[in-house]
């Protein structure tokens, strides 16, 4: 015969689950959504990622952000922007002050345009760019000109790959300032565990549908902007003081083939001369920096006091140009 509590207690473990779901269900209920986010992670067994809103833009900016920065964000048919075409682009105007505070959004613009060919499977897998969807469609120049001439300061996610093919696009990029958001932030000591955005913004606790250029625009405007903490400036601070400062490019013209390990094992690239740039070994560095690499390519590379090898000097307005 079965027991009194036998009559209220179910042996089946089925039931026991949804009994449990039942009551989380009525406890989540009386829950906000930042108490059950807190209520999550507070487990450790979670972390929860806030879908990225774009900010609006606004119609009056305040004041105390004078200056204009323009993220940009190119999708194009490949990699090489002799030969390869910008099938969309997107950019956000944003206001900013003088120590690279983060003010309001004043201006969005997106645009797809049909490539002279068609577009390659694999860059339609990686952009969801169909040729039906660029049909017919071309680039407002005159709209997108009017938000880049405002611009004190261009950022892109890898600048030495969208400021080649914008400037092959239109000469109305030529004579702006840019920035790096890949190479010109320290994101590393900043705890991030890589440079694509996608790993930026998982880390940075949101997520975003990705690969079309204004929404990466937004995902990045968002990464750079915050949050830091109290001893740390935010990544677009960083970012932008980094591009007040000049730098130095410094190349390893005949410099002895049996060093080339060693230049690499430093952090020389190959330029191979296709690009205008003298065929040899390179670096870009920082002009604090500039003494002691003349000293270590005489005392290491060449063996002579004299050596006196190329270099130019680069600010934003140079850099990420092709030679």
């Amino acid at each position: 015969m079965a027991l009194q509590y036998d009559m209220f207690v179910s042996s089946d473990p089925d039931e026991k689950g949804a009994r449990s779901k039942r009551a989380s269900s009525r406890a989540a209920a009386g829950m906000s959504a930042g108490a059950m986010v807190d209520h999550l992670e507070a487990t450790g067994r979670y972390r929860v990622l806030q879908k990225l809103e774009p900010r609006p833009v606004v119609a009056a900016p305040r004041a105390e952000f004078p200056l204009v920065g323009v993220i940009l964000d190119t999708e194009t048919t490949g990699l090489n922007h002799r030969k390869d075409e910008i099938i969309e682009i997107g950019v956000i105007a944003f206001t900013f002050d003088a120590h690279g505070a983060i003010g309001d959004v004043i201006d969005v613009y997106g645009g797809l345009r049909q490539p002279s060919g068609s577009i390659p499977a694999e860059i339609t897998r990686i952009t969801g760019i169909t040729d039906e969807m660029v049909a017919g469609e071309t680039i407002d120049v005159a709209r997108l000109q009017a938000i880049i001439e405002r611009a004190d300061l261009i950022i892109a996610h890898n600048a030495g790959f969208d400021r080649p093919f914008c400037e092959a696009f239109s000469p109305i990029f030529e004579k702006k300032a840019w920035a790096c958001s890949v190479s010109e932030i320290g994101w590393s000591d900043r705890g991030f565990e890589g440079t694509k955005l996608g790993y930026l913004i998982g880390q940075a606790g949101y997520f975003h549908d990705g690969h079309r250029a204004v929404d990466d625009c937004f995902a990045l405007l968002e990464v750079i902007a915050g949050p830091a903490d109290d001893t740390q400036e935010t990544p677009f601070a960083e970012l932008y003081a980094a591009s007040q400062r000049s730098r130095v490019r410094l190349y390893a013209e005949n410099s002895p083939f049996e060093m080339k390990d060693h230049l690499k094992g430093r952090g020389y690239r190959w330029s191979d001369g296709s690009d205008g740039r003298p065929k040899s070994w390179w670096i870009e560095i920082g002009e604090e920096g500039l003494d002691e690499e003349l000293r270590y390519l005489r005392t290491e590379i060449y063996r002579w006091n004299e050596a006196d090898p190329p270099m130019v000097r680069l600010t934003a307005f140079d850099r990420f140009k092709v030679r």
